[in-house]
């Protein structure tokens, strides 16, 4: 009898451990990490002040000398896409869980962990540069967490006047006397306080092609996503050139480089370089890098 007992004991021991081992050889889900590096063409930038010897310099097709001293982005609503043509959203409503700013001063920022994907086999990101006219309001008391990283001291992601997030906010200097630049883009608010309604859109939508496909199981995917700031000024939609109410004595609202003097209509320039015009180009300054399972 004592034989038997231990027989059996052994038996459910075995069960026990085949059905843990089948469980770890195939996960239902894992983690996604997507590690954004921003650069001007081949060179991660380096922000600096006015006069910094390090900084990353880089020169527009205008032959326009810049540089950053302050780097920042929202990036939303992101969406992988299965071989199979699955569409797998990420938190796209929750601001909290599926949103983050990448800030070049702070490395942490650069990577941003999806967590739970459903295993498979993936070919393709969505994502959003900004946030989504639906959800870009000022809630701190539904989204506190991602409220509270937007306006923190050190980042002020947020429009003074309420009426949402900044997108993208670029500081820095251009030319050879390192005069200041200043770009912010986010949507814009018309109409009364008491009956508010869109202006300018600068959400923008991105789509992306992985280049090899990223295997979520017994995999834990890196996606490295490039994005290549020397579109800013030489984007694929606009050529810009930076110039301020004090070059060439110029004296009109079409100054573009910085905020109190930049209009709707220069700002959308920059959101169209940075995030694609939303129709012939849903790239803008992205790609991807490489992908490693």
């Amino acid at each position: 009898m004592k034989t038997r007992k231990n027989y059996l004991l052994l038996s459910i021991c075995a069960l026990a451990l085949t059905s843990c081992s089948k469980t770890d050889d195939n996960p239902v889900a894992n983690n996604i990490t997507l590690h954004f590096n921003n650069t001007f063409k081949n060179n991660t930038i380096i922000l600096g002040d006015a006069t910094s010897p390090t900084a990353t310099k880089n020169t527009s097709t205008e032959d326009q000398i810049h540089h950053f001293s302050e780097l920042k982005y929202v990036i939303s609503n992101i969406r992988l896409l299965k071989i199979d043509g699955t569409e797998i959203p990420y938190n796209i409503n929750d601001l909290d869980k599926g949103a983050t700013v990448v800030n070049q001063a702070k490395p942490q920022t650069l990577a941003y962990v999806l967590s739970n994907i459903p295993a498979g086999e993936y070919k393709q990101i969505k994502f959003g540069l900004g946030v989504k006219p639906e959800l870009n309001t000022l809630d701190q008391v539904r989204f506190p967490k991602f409220y509270g990283e937007a306006g923190a001291n050190d980042t002020k992601m947020m429009w003074e006047w309420g009426a949402g997030y900044r997108f993208t906010k670029i500081e820095g200097f251009y030319g050879t006397d390192n005069k200041q630049m200043s770009i912010h883009t986010g949507s814009t608010i018309e109409g009364s306080e008491d009956a508010p309604t869109q202006g300018v859109d600068a959400y923008r939508d991105i789509t992306l092609a992985l280049s090899t496909y990223a295997l979520v199981g017994k995999n834990t995917p890196r996606i490295t996503i490039n994005a290549d700031f020397d579109k800013l000024l030489s984007g694929k939609t606009n050529t810009i050139i930076l110039k301020s109410k004090t070059d060439d004595n110029n004296h009109n609202d079409d100054s573009n480089a910085t905020p109190n003097t930049m209009s709707a209509l220069q700002m959308v320039k920059f959101v169209d370089n940075l995030g694609g015009d939303g129709s012939s180009d849903l790239t803008g300054m992205f790609s991807v890098e490489n992908v490693e399972n």
